[in-house]
């Protein structure tokens, strides 16, 4: 399926949809639904922004990109398959674009996955549709997987125990930004920090005898995510024992990752494995994961989530202990098996629940 073959597919949903809602266009913002509908092209300029320098909009008979004269150029020419007509304004009046969209609408209502103002939200219908991912969009993602932990080897191997955290995250975004793709999000933790917080944003601390290091990584819209572990010594023996057990907890949830399940359900098979494991508490010491995709997390699991899972969907488990964690950017298929997508040949691993799973790099 070409490009171009992929976004009509993709219109034609859209415009189902609309139909169904009895709604005359789709107003789609964000970043991750530009992606999605462009066949993975970017709008961002801003790499920390949610809603980049255009949106598209959708309507029963046409579909444009809405952007301003500044970027309408290079999106033309680098970012957009021959579906879409252009509507630029000069950069000053952003006024011009609401009323493209109201003229294009001829007065119907009008969907968005931002909604501002008299706009209404994206039905389920199509927020399930961004989460199945088609065969394009599976390779593309195969692609940015592989690449995202290729970086992670290559930064962790270069990782000495005088480097700062700062130095490590800077190894990491160096290495995703070498192979094409965006660091949305690097975290480092040292061995003194390591213990205390599960969401270690990089500071200056030496990493010392241990570190870990996590990559939210986009390429094509779609997000890599993937933790690590290095040791610059042998690892503690109690650590190790924390290692050994989220294998166990991991596994729990990717016996329960079926299609027809439902999110909360995993939750659930989750929590049960921390209590057997003997760690009641950790559950809520952490977010578990979810689906992933066009977002970091799609959706996160939650006790109440009813999202069922369906083949094609992206996932990402990141089930933790203080000090230890395991997590990758996962494919569920139709037959229930669940293929790994952030996987690296050079980095070691156990064969667990059928999966080869990352250990930590003692070096």
């Amino acid at each position: 399926m070409s490009h171009e073959a992929e976004v009509a597919f993709k219109l034609a949903r859209v415009r189902e949809v609309l139909q169904e809602a009895g709604a005359a266009a789709a107003r789609l913002r964000g970043t991750d639904w530009f992606a999605w509908a462009t066949a993975g092209g970017s709008p961002t300029v801003l790499l920390s922004a949610e809603t980049g320098v255009a949106e598209v909009l959708v309507t029963l008979d046409a579909a444009w990109v809405l952007t301003d004269e500044i970027e309408a150029g290079r999106l033309r020419d680098e970012e957009l398959p021959v579906n879409f007509e252009v509507f630029a304004h000069p950069w000053a009046e952003g006024s011009l674009r609401d009323a493209f969209v109201r003229e294009a609408a001829r007065g119907g209502r009008v969907l968005s996955d931002r909604p501002s103002g008299a706009e209404g939200p994206l039905p389920p219908a199509l927020m399930a549709a961004k989460r199945r991912l088609l065969a394009p969009e599976i390779a593309r993602y195969r692609e940015v997987g592989r690449r995202a932990a290729q970086a992670m080897t290559e930064a962790l191997e270069a990782a000495q125990p005088d480097w700062t955290e700062y130095e490590l995250a800077g190894a990491g975004a160096e290495a995703l930004l070498a192979c094409g793709l965006e660091p949305c999000l690097t975290l480092v933790a040292g061995e003194r920090r390591l213990p205390l917080y599960r969401h270690a944003t990089a500071r200056g601390d030496r990493l010392g005898a241990r570190a870990m290091m996590v990559f939210c990584a986009r390429g094509a819209g779609l997000f890599a995510n993937l933790t690590r572990f290095v040791a610059f010594d042998t690892l503690p023996e109690a650590d190790r024992r924390r290692h050994a057990a989220l294998l166990d907890i991991e596994g729990a949830a990717l016996e329960a990752s079926r299609p027809g399940a439902l999110l909360s359900e995993v939750y659930a098979a989750l929590e049960a494995a921390y209590r057997v494991a003997g760690y009641p508490e950790a559950i809520r010491e952490h977010h578990q994961g979810g689906s992933t995709g066009y977002l970091a997390r799609e959706v996160v699991a939650a006790p109440g989530t009813a999202v069922t899972l369906e083949a094609g969907t992206a996932l990402a488990w990141n089930p933790s202990l203080r000090g230890a964690k395991l997590e990758d950017t996962m494919l569920l298929h139709e037959d229930g098996r669940l293929e790994v997508l952030t996987v690296d040949p050079r980095w070691p691993v156990v064969e667990h629940a059928g999966l080869k799973r990352p250990l930590v790099l003692e070096r």
